[in-house]
């Protein structure tokens, strides 16, 4: 097939040092939660991303010394020699497929605790690690002595990297977690020899480093530089005006390629809540490009063909970078190249693969629920087994479980009806898409719908809410039960196991009836101990229709989970900026003389807090009833085969639930047989 003229440009080689990239898409170096681990699944899943078409793949940062140890977080290692044919395996899975592999050396100096190395950590200057669990642990200050040792690490990881067989090796100056930007922060860097003080000695280590990598292996490999040209902290910290430029200007034509970004992580990887355009750092490469000649990648959740077009031709970028888009996605490339762009499966920005490496698990996806699974189930992101014996299934439920059980249903040649209660499909991801900030999550269901709209094999029913009896009558040997879950009305939630009594007075709410329409009466208060993005989402919602609003919570910070999806301090932010009163280490005992009474679960202090409506973020219940009426005698009744899928099973995250669908669609028929439940990589017993 011809790729469109169009988008011809896309598919230009791009040379890159020695090397050569076989088209503009680069798969920028992210964090997966397998890497040192679980090196088998982190060469499936790279090799998935190289066969989907991306010219360069990368690897996580890897830590080039037990100094550099960032544990509990699973990154890459190239500590010694030992490591190299772990490596190796994942550039054979990358160059399987003809692409470039690309290895992010990492030295994380203040950022390291070093808590498995137990070795003191080490930066510009003495000051306290910056690790995100607070550890009472401090940075001592590198001499002269360190610093050549540092340059002699970098070298030996280079020599390693090359031996492995990567194409390109990166000297990883970015997200504040790096010795490298260490040295260049005014904050972080007090000192006053060479290193220290101005501008340019602040940047020396950073030229030093570049060189030595370029020394050790430039003949043969690109060697980029990954570069936090603002942390967006003023004075505070590294800015455009005054390190940034200043560095691209001193180093312009060192690298072979210039991969920039924005620090922190969490201003790199903004979710879509309060970043939803493509391409909202394309003020920076502008400016990077503008100063050198070498190519620039950079990234901004791109997923749109045109934009990426769009950005290259008017000269903000050499190559398209993408983390989020390519794990969403592993082929989008390839379905640009082959006119299949309504095929593009595009990522929503809700991050919750970062939360995979925040909690040291393997890397999930809301969009794409084979991320992580290539290697322990063997799912493909693309392609699934057709059935030998296609046959009829009943979906109750069109929500992001039933509609992804029927997609891959049908893709694996069953006929399949789906029966939706209400006249909307898409279930939660409807309902939540409307709440401020959450427009993206409406892509979970419009991709399926996509697909099962056309096909003849797949019959919707709208307005079909389905009793028990109905089931049994319409004579399915095979139902999947895709229900959903309903908001608690009593208050129990994770802080709370007891009902909360003595609320009559109060108009009381759950979000299931602000997402259907329900009027709020005068002052509100939202009671989130569900701590993800529900019940600030709500608080917004009541603020934006002139309610004054509380949000109250058991936990120490607003909405705690969102911390592992790098928004939690924009979250809190925006319920200041919005007016709403926040109310943290609060927990409700009952009615108030004029609202509602509660408890600092420390000090036992109680406080009134005046409300005229209270809405419980607590927890779901599963609507099972439809499971729990059919499961004992189903098979006496002719239905061969019945599960319960997503939050009617058990209430979790979006991506959870498309999970849920998707597994069920590869075991159908024997939900009971997982032959791939129990594996994992084992250490090896030498």
């Amino acid at each position: 097939m011809t790729t469109d003229p169009k988008y011809a440009i896309l598919f230009e080689p791009v040379k890159i040092g020695p090397v050569t990239a076989p088209n503009r898409f680069y798969q920028v170096p992210h964090c997966n939660g397998m890497a040192h681990a679980r090196p088998k699944a982190l060469a499936a899943m790279r090799g998935v991303k190289a066969e989907g078409g991306w010219g360069v793949v990368s690897t996580e940062e890897v830590e080039i010394h037990p100094s550099a140890d960032i544990g509990p977080s699973i990154e890459g290692r190239l500590w010694s020699d030992d490591d190299i044919p772990y490596h190796a395996k994942t550039v054979e899975a990358i160059h399987a497929h003809g692409s470039l592999a690309a290895i992010q050396l990492a030295h994380n100096g203040m950022y390291a605790a070093n808590l498995y190395s137990r070795l003191a950590p080490m930066g510009p200057s003495h000051q306290a690690v910056l690790s995100g669990a607070s550890e009472p642990v401090q940075a001592r200050a590198m001499d002269k002595d360190d610093i050549r040792a540092l340059r002699r690490w970098y070298r030996d990881a280079a020599r390693r990297a090359q031996i492995a067989g990567y194409d390109i090796v990166y000297m990883y100056s970015g997200h504040g977690l790096t010795t490298p930007m260490h040295f260049l922060s005014p904050t972080l860097n007090t000192r006053t020899d060479e290193y220290g003080g101005s501008v340019e000695n602040r940047a020396r280590l950073i030229g030093e480093l570049i060189t030595e990598i370029k020394e050790e292996v430039g003949q043969t490999c690109g060697v980029a530089f990954r570069f936090g040209v603002d942390e967006l902290k003023g004075s505070e910290g590294i800015t455009w005006d005054q390190e940034g430029r200043a560095v691209v200007e001193m180093f312009a034509e060192l690298p072979d390629l210039w991969d920039v970004n924005i620090a922190s992580w969490a201003n790199d990887s903004q979710t879509a809540r309060f970043s939803p355009n493509e391409g909202y750092q394309t003020d920076y490469t502008k400016e990077v490009k503008s100063l050198t000649t070498k190519p620039v990648v950079g990234v901004g959740r791109f997923t749109s063909p045109d934009a990426m077009v769009s950005k290259i031709r008017g000269g903000l970028l050499d190559m398209i970078g993408a983390a989020r888009p390519s794990i969403a996605d592993p082929f989008l490339p390839n379905k640009i190249r082959d006119n299949r762009i309504d095929e593009i499966r595009e990522c929503i920005g809700c991050n919750i693969c970062v939360s995979g490496d925040m909690l040291s698990a393997p890397i999930r996806c809301t969009q794409n629920p084979t991320m992580g699974e290539e290697w322990r189930r063997g799912w493909h992101p693309e392609r699934i087994a057709k059935s030998d014996e296609p046959e009829p299934v009943l979906i109750v439920g069109a929500g992001p479980a039933g509609l992804e059980a029927a997609l891959q249903l049908s893709n694996r040649g069953h006929s399949v009806t789906i029966a939706e209660a209400t006249k909307d499909l898409g279930g939660r991801v409807l309902r939540e898409s409307r709440l401020p900030g959450m427009a993206s999550y409406i892509r979970v269901a419009d991709y399926r719908l996509h697909y099962l709209l056309q096909r003849p094999e797949v019959e919707i029913y709208r307005d079909s809410e389905l009793t028990a009896d109905d089931i049994r009558d319409f004579g399915f040997d095979h139902v999947i039960l895709a229900t959903g879950s309903h908001w608690r009305r009593d208050g129990i939630g994770r802080a709370q196991r007891k009902a909360i009594t003595g609320l009559d007075a109060l108009h009381v709410m759950t979000p299931d009836d602000i997402m259907d329409g329900v009027s709020a009466k005068g002052r509100v208060i939202v009671y989130d101990l569900d701590h993800y993005y529900h019940a600030t989402t709500i608080a917004e919602k009541l603020r934006t229709e002139g309610h004054d609003v509380a949000y109250v919570s058991d936990a120490a910070i607003v909405a705690p989970f969102t911390a592992m999806t790098l928004e939690q301090s924009r979250v809190q932010a925006s319920l200041y900026s919005n007016g709403i009163d926040v109310h943290l280490n609060r927990e409700i005992v009952g009615a108030g003389a004029n609202g509602i009474l509660t408890r600092c679960p420390y000090s036992g202090r109680e406080e009134d807090i005046e409300a005229d409506t209270l809405v419980l973020v607590t927890e779901r219940q599963p609507n099972d009833a439809l499971y729990l009426a059919l499961k004992n005698d189903h098979a006496a009744t002719g239905i061969k085969t019945l599960t319960c899928i997503g939050d009617a099973y058990a209430p979790s995250t979006v991506a959870a639930a498309i999970y849920a669908g998707h597994k069920a669609a590869r075991l159908f028929p024997d939900f009971d047989s997982d032959p791939a439940e129990f594996i994992w990589e084992r250490p090896s017993p030498d």
